[in-house]
């Protein structure tokens, strides 16, 4: 018989998904929601009316309910990390590129 404890991924092992199924997958909802917002606003996101971005946000939350089905087994949520880090490095980057007027 398989463990399921053994084959959960970081963020649903810490949410304790297999003990609290109700709260840990609002967690990890919460998590990829958020984490999914921060990666467009650091990557994506451009000047938009106000009605075009709530949709895209409406849209984003949607996507991220399927991903938290998929983030129980698979390493969406520390993906989501790796790809705010990296943006975030960017952005850092860039601005100080900007500041010394190299760009």
């Amino acid at each position: 018989m398989v463990n399921v404890e053994d084959r959960l991924s970081f963020f649903p092992a810490l949410y304790r998904v297999d003990a609290n199924p109700d709260a840990g997958m609002w967690y990890l909802y919460l998590t990829i929601i958020f984490l999914s917002i921060l990666v467009y606003k650091l990557g994506f996101a451009k000047k938009l009316p106000p009605l075009k971005s709530a949709l895209i946000y409406l849209f984003l939350i949607l996507g991220c309910t399927v991903l938290t089905f998929l983030a129980v087994f698979l390493p969406v949520t520390e993906g989501l990390i790796i790809a705010a880090l990296i943006l975030i490095i960017y952005k850092i980057r860039l601005r100080r590129e900007q500041a010394k007027g190299t760009v």
